[in-house]
């Protein structure tokens, strides 16, 4: 199902600084930078892998709590090993409902891809399967599922939530504009139903995603496009019903799934949780004590200094605003353009790194912030390559374009060139409850960004006017980065937005692929051939556990303690995730709070 929501101590600190911002993640575990290994006798071991969870962009948290949560680059490295490891014939990927999205769907494929390539059998297993969950299914040899399974393949659906009639209930009055007819990010709150631009940028999103998924399940299930069709228009069904239609292989229960690995491909052995780092537990002693307090501050031991060339991943990931890098009160993150800006000028002052690869998974927010990265990644001397993850739309398209490639994912949400601004009148809400205000005013417009009354006719005028300044700024460099006149730029932007495969046809970004193939290309952009080993560089630092809890270890710049903020955030999540939805729908107008002029991303598409 496509849903809708809103994008809405001194001793201590030295501690701190002994961490490393470098991946020890070095070129061993891709697959493009190693021959694979040559078994000497037939491989009868197994690798056992589970995906589970949301594999988030960027660097993992340092310590023990990094371990636990496995972020995608880790979590694809894993698979990527299994391709190296000539004592390995195969996978069971055990697929647990991971939050994946249509990009890291998209990464996770084009690995287990890789895997049968080289000869390594993979076999998924699942108790119940999504549409996204599927679709990573289909790219492996055999699906099983028990008897008592189901496949929950449905189709897409667009869910818009308006609360204009709810305004006009409380006497809240919500003064939007937009530049670009299509730019429908402040329509639920200005409008009860979709405006006609914004239902056909929706219809035709929706078609090329449903496209995508047909396609690509007829040609791995080996079925026509019109069963397959027919399959979603009938479904949800049981695992026995999708046997018999052709979508899964065999009825099994894991265990009967492991005996079949045995017997018929000669895996004698099933190597549970295969390439998951462990953490050494053994906490006895004085030095057992000093190694727990490592974990938990988040300090690992120092890596050997490597001679590899360097690629530095920068990792733009969440709402894009002014100021440092946080959470918002639903956990979902906040990109800062400062905390981005040190990243990239990091890399760029770095000997050893010889290109930077900008992955973007962003739906865009505050136009200066989008500007302030996007100046910082033009100023670099050395090759930048974007690669657009879920999300890189308005904002996230505004840094991209910064790059001297933009590489897309097939179902990326790109585009989304346009503004939107405004705020929330008050005032008759006040009224309602009793609430009264003076005012003394000097100035036409100094009520401009007051949130007691709409905008004057003044007012509007030179808000509106500040906003078409920003859209040709954009449209601008835009047109510029795509070496295409501003006219015909302008065409495709105006607010609209289009999946990574339209983007390509419209020459919006230049070639779709992985992370991965984003490497690849940093590294020829760097002079460096496509098989040389490189390590990576991940930015910006994940914060380690101490900062998680208590906020940014900054004497200059204290925050409050988040562990109330992500109490809250996680408790909503799990009691009431359509609740956590609407709340987080309404992340807009707290950007608007504090940024009247957005380049954001009408709406976020998450498959179910």
């Amino acid at each position: 199902m496509l849903r809708w929501s809103r994008l809405v101590s001194a001793s201590v600190l030295a501690l701190l600084a002994t961490s490393s911002s470098v991946s020890t993640l070095n070129s061993q575990v891709f697959a493009q930078d190693e021959k694979p290994a040559v078994a000497a006798k037939p491989a009868t071991s197994w690798a056992q892998i589970e995906l589970k969870g949301a594999y988030p962009e960027g660097a993992s948290m340092p310590g023990l709590f990094g371990a636990a949560r496995e972020s995608l680059i880790t979590g694809l490295s894993r698979l990527e090993q299994v391709a190296n490891d000539g004592a390995v014939g195969g996978v069971m990927l055990r697929i647990d409902n991971p939050s994946l999205g249509w990009a890291k769907a998209h990464e996770f494929r084009t690995v287990i891809g890789k895997l049968r390539a080289k000869g390594k059998k993979v076999i998924a297993v699942l108790d119940d399967a999504s549409t996204q969950d599927f679709l990573v299914a289909s790219a492996c040899d055999q699906i099983m599922m028990p008897e008592s399974g189901s496949v929950m393949m449905l189709g897409l659906r667009a869910e818009v939530t308006f609360y204009k009639n709810l305004f006009d209930k409380l006497g809240v009055k919500a003064d939007m504009m937009q530049v670009g007819e299509y730019k429908g990010a402040a329509e639920p709150y200005s409008r009860s139903e979709m405006s006609p631009a914004f239902r056909e940028e929706m219809e035709a999103v929706l078609d090329d995603y449903f496209d995508q998924i047909v396609s690509t399940i007829a040609k791995d299930r080996k079925l026509a496009r019109e069963d397959v069709v027919k399959a979603i228009d009938n479904g949800p069904h049981t695992a026995k019903a999708a046997k018999d239609l052709g979508l899964i292989d065999r009825l099994a229960y894991e265990d009967e799934v492991k005996a079949l690995i045995k017997t018929e491909f000669g895996g004698e052995k099933l190597v549970p949780k295969y390439g998951k780092k462990k953490i050494d537990t053994d906490f006895s002693g004085f030095g057992g004590m000093v190694k727990m307090m490592n974990l938990m501050m988040g300090i690992e031991p120092r890596q050997p200094k490597s001679k590899n060339p360097v690629i530095a991943v920068v990792h733009v990931s969440g709402a894009i605003m002014t100021g440092k890098s946080s959470a918002d009160l639903f956990g979902d993150e906040v990109v800062g353009s400062d905390t981005i800006i040190e990243a990239v000028r990091k890399a760029d002052a770095d000997d050893s790194v010889k290109a930077i690869v900008l992955r973007v998974d962003s739906p865009g927010g505050s136009a200066l912030a989008s500007d302030l990265i996007w100046r910082a990644i033009q100023q670099c001397k050395k090759p930048t390559i974007a690669s657009m993850g879920n999300t890189a739309a308005s904002g996230g398209y505004y840094v991209s374009m910064a790059c001297d490639k933009i590489m897309a994912e097939p179902g990326t949400l790109t585009g989304s060139i346009g503004v939107v601004g405004g705020k929330i009148a008050l005032g008759g809400l006040y009224d309602k409850v009793g609430v009264t205000t003076s005012v003394i005013s000097r100035g036409k417009n100094s009520g401009a960004l007051s949130g007691l009354a709409p905008f004057s006719d003044t007012e509007r005028a030179a808000m509106k006017k500040l906003m078409t300044d920003i859209y040709d700024q954009f449209t601008k460099k835009a047109a510029d980065s795509r070496q295409m006149p501003q006219p015909e730029l302008e065409k495709l932007a105006r607010g609209r937005v289009y999946t990574g495969q339209q983007a390509l046809k419209l020459k919006l970004v230049d070639e779709l692929g992985t992370l991965d193939d984003a490497i690849v290309q940093a590294k020829v952009l760097a002079g460096l051939k496509a098989e040389d080993k490189v390590d990576r560089m991940l930015l910006p630092k994940a914060a380690n556990p101490f900062e998680s809890l208590f906020g940014p270890i900054d004497l200059e710049d204290a925050q409050a303690p988040a562990i109330a903020q992500d109490a809250f955030a996680t408790t909503i999540q799990k009691l009431a995730p359509e609740l956590a939805r609407e709340f987080g729908a309404l992340s807009v107008l707290r950007m608007l709070s504090t940024e009247q002029r957005l380049t954001v991303l009408p709406f976020r598409i998450t498959v179910e």
